[in-house]
């Protein structure tokens, strides 16, 4: 049997061009446009401290790539490192006011971008594409496991 890869077929294809299409499109909404850090965001909006081996995890990067994002998050004073009282070793990561600001600014956006994109289906098949995505994301991360 011939195989032929066909990206239109492509689960991981899709949905990473979805991602991209997401990430612009929230983007074009913002001030300074960079949803670089929404992970860093969504983890930390509620006033959370995590450490960066935490925010890697649920940002699904590796420790590199969350090291670099902080750094610039850092510079441009959206969080604060402090030293884990519990573990000297550890550093926790907390928005500062500005990155509250800015996070509250990408969660709208994110809402608006998320509205908009589900709008051409109807309640029952956004609730049916949401649920197939979060299984499809739960095998995935069980695997990489």
């Amino acid at each position: 049997m011939d195989m032929i890869y066909r990206r239109e077929q492509s689960a991981g294809y899709l949905v990473n061009w979805a991602g991209r299409l997401f990430a612009s499109a929230i983007e074009r909404r913002l001030t300074g446009g960079n949803a670089g850090p929404m992970p860093v965001f969504f983890a930390l909006i509620d006033g959370g401290t995590l450490p960066q081996k935490e925010l890697a995890r649920l940002a699904a990067v590796e420790q590199p790539t969350m090291a670099n994002t902080l750094n610039r998050m850092e510079r441009d004073e959206l969080v604060v490192r402090r030293s884990d009282p519990e573990d000297g070793r550890s550093v926790l990561f907390t928005l500062t006011k500005l990155g509250r600001q800015r996070a509250a600014q990408a969660m709208a956006a994110a809402i608006e971008v998320n509205a908009m994109a589900l709008s051409p289906l109807t309640p029952a098949e956004r609730e049916a594409f949401l649920d197939m995505l979060r299984r499809v994301i739960a095998m995935l991360d069980a695997d990489g496991t």
